[in-house]
Order: C-alpha cells, then sequence, then structure tokens
C-alpha cells in the first residue's frame, strides 16, 4: 500500500493481497515477484499462500476518501500493484467481496483495476451491468497476439473507463479496432530492471499516432532501463550496454532513472475522460 505513490499515473495504491502467479510474457522480470522476494514473502506461484492484512491496511482508503470529499482532484487508486485482483483462487472470494465493499464505501476515489485475467472479470467482479462509476478497468496488452486474445473481454465490460497497460511493451500493436469505440485510455513504457528487455521507439510512436487518431488519452510512464541512443533522448551519462531494438534504432542502457520518460521532447500525462454507460 502506498499513499501519494510515486507511480507516475496513480495517486496511491491498495493491495488488498500480495501475490500472483505468472500467465504472460510481461510477467516473466516481474518486478512485483522481486519485490515480494527481496522482503521474505515467498508468495508467488500457485502452490504458494497469498499474504493477507488486517483492518488497519483496509482502513486506509476510507481515509483518503475523507480527504478527497474536499479536494479539487479525484485520486486515482491503483489496484493493485503486487497481486492481481480477479485471479481465480477459492481463497481470495472473501477478500474480492471486501474490496468491492470498500470501493463503494469511498465514492471520492477513482479505482484503477489492472488485471492479465479480463476473461475472470465477469463471474468475479462484484457488479455485473451496473458497474460504480468510481471503478476504471484495464488489462495489460504488451504484445499483438495477448491484445487480440484480452481486448474482446475489456471492451464487453461497462466499465466507466476501460484502459490498457501496454507495460512493458514488447512488439508492435494496432489497436485501431478498439480505441475510441471501447478504449478510453492508454499506458505504455518500457521494461526496467536487470533483465529489462528494450523496446523500439517506432513502436510507442505508433501508439502516440493511434491515440491521436481516435481521440484516446494517452500516458507515456517511462523508457524503461534502455533508452534511444540518437537525437534528443541521448543520455548525457555514462552507457552501460548498447543494442540495436527492432526498428533497427541504436538503443543504450543507462537505467531507468537516467532514461526518463520524454517521447520526442514531450512528457505525456493525459487522463481520460468519463465515459457516459
Amino acid at each position: 500500500m502506498g499513499e501519494n505513490t510515486k507511480i507516475e499515473w496513480a495517486t496511491h495504491t491498495f493491495n488488498p493481497w500480495w501475490g500472483c502467479v505468472k500467465v504472460s510474457e510481461a510477467c516473466k522480470h516481474c518486478y512485483a515477484e522481486a519485490w515480494a522476494k527481496r522482503v521474505g514473502q515467498p508468495v508467488w506461484g500457485p502452490k504458494s499462500d497469498r499474504r493477507f492484512f488486517g483492518e488497519q491496511h483496509w482502513s486506509a482508503p476510507l481515509g483518503w476518501n475523507r480527504k478527497a470529499a474536499s479536494a479539487s482532484e479525484r485520486p486515482r487508486v491503483f489496484c493493485a500493484s503486487m497481486a492481481d485482483v480477479f485471479e481465480d483462487r477459492d481463497e481470495l472470494e472473501p477478500w474480492r467481496r471486501k474490496l468491492w465493499a470498500l470501493i463503494e464505501e469511498t465514492p471520492h476515489l477513482d479505482w484503477l483495476l489492472l488485471t492479465k485475467r479480463p476473461s475472470n472479470v465477469p463471474r468475479l467482479a462484484g457488479w455485473s451491468r451496473d458497474w460504480p462509476g468510481n471503478v476504471w478497468l484495464g488489462t495489460t496488452v504488451e504484445l499483438q497476439k495477448r491484445a487480440d486474445e484480452l481486448l474482446p473481454y475489456l471492451a464487453a465490460i461497462p466499465a466507466k473507463v476501460r484502459f490498457i497497460s501496454a507495460e512493458p511493451l514488447l512488439g508492435p500493436l494496432d489497436l485501431e479496432p478498439y480505441l475510441g469505440s471501447s478504449i478510453d485510455w492508454l499506458i505504455t513504457g518500457g521494461e526496467s530492471g536487470p533483465k529489462a528487455r528494450p523496446a523500439s521507439p517506432t513502436w510507442f510512436r505508433s501508439l502516440l499516432t493511434q491515440c491521436m487518431e481516435n481521440d484516446v488519452a494517452f500516458h507515456f510512464k517511462q523508457w524503461g532501463d534502455w533508452a534511444p541512443g540518437n537525437g534528443i533522448n541521448l543520455p548525457q551519462r555514462k552507457v552501460l550496454r548498447e543494442q540495436v531494438a527492432a526498428d533497427g534504432t541504436r538503443m543504450v542502457r543507462v537505467g531507468k532513472k537516467v532514461a526518463g520518460r520524454d517521447l520526442d521532447g514531450a512528457e505525456w500525462d493525459q487522463l481520460p475522460k468519463a465515459r457516459a454507460i
């Protein structure tokens, strides 16, 4: 849990539990698994227990909601950075019900539910047609095959805002069939960490163009550990490694902080407009 999180597209983070199972290429170098292991929590994998929390932990969003009632901007709560709310395990069901109740008790917070399992949403969510207005639902699509598999499920769910997290981006994406009609917001970025894979700059530029053409909010979170080694994004620091990206761009490994989040000289922090259901 984190009040005033450093994640650029959220205000706070809240985890109803810790732990998950890897299901896609995006999970290969999972930061949440690495962090859990670092702090001595073996909660990853189908046979591992999940980590649950007490009432003090669960009361924090109630305080955020009270503050938000008189704020000029609605806080966005990323749920969950250390788990997947729609992982299908029997022992998670009472905690899911607790989460749905908490969301309904905090109408001044926008809850961002990001899942790699949108096919489970109709069966496991607390709502069918009448979703609360403060719930935004997103799914992770790092490759075209994942977009083709997952986005039809996301498009069919009547959340107020539906969004895509294309992070870490591992290939080019054609999202034209979904942007505008079904998707309100796109977050994208490169991979960070010791085993990070570089993303091609043309992949990000293509997504930006697609969003602009379809009036969809675009958020570029980061380059990750690798940045373009030519032009305006050239880092003025020691290069750790070099690699040629899929589009032929020279990429240099300089670390997430140095690589930054400028895409062609600008930071992209757009937010979605509220969708009328």
